[in-house]
């Protein structure tokens, strides 16, 4: 570990950094702080699709009823349907590709 890391802490590990601030608050330091700017890119994982009130409220008890939460359950859903009607889902990015050319 290069030591501008840790220059608050002075630990030698990332055990030790963890160590230090379970022990310590960062108003103990503020002042030994410095300002940074970085980029931040989130890239968000899911989709979010518009569901009609009664059909949401349906899939949640639905959901509830098999242990499961709502998005578990339409996630299912959507890749039992999408292999009944690609094959699989693997071939799902071939098929949208196609679709697309």
């Amino acid at each position: 570990m290069s030591e501008n890391k840790t220059s608050i802490s002075k630990a030698k590990s990332y055990q030790d950094i963890g160590a230090y601030w379970d022990n310590h608050d960062v108003d103990e330091v503020w002042e030994d702080t410095e300002t940074v700017n970085f980029d931040v890119n989130i890239k968000s994982e899911r989709t979010y699709y518009a569901i009609e009130h009664d059909l949401s409220k349906l899939i949640v008890k639905i959901a509830h009823d098999h242990g499961v939460s709502p998005e578990t359950l339409l996630n299912l859903w959507v890749q039992e349907k999408l292999k009944q009607n690609v094959g699989n889902t693997k071939s799902l990015a071939r098929h949208s590709l196609n679709q697309i050319r």
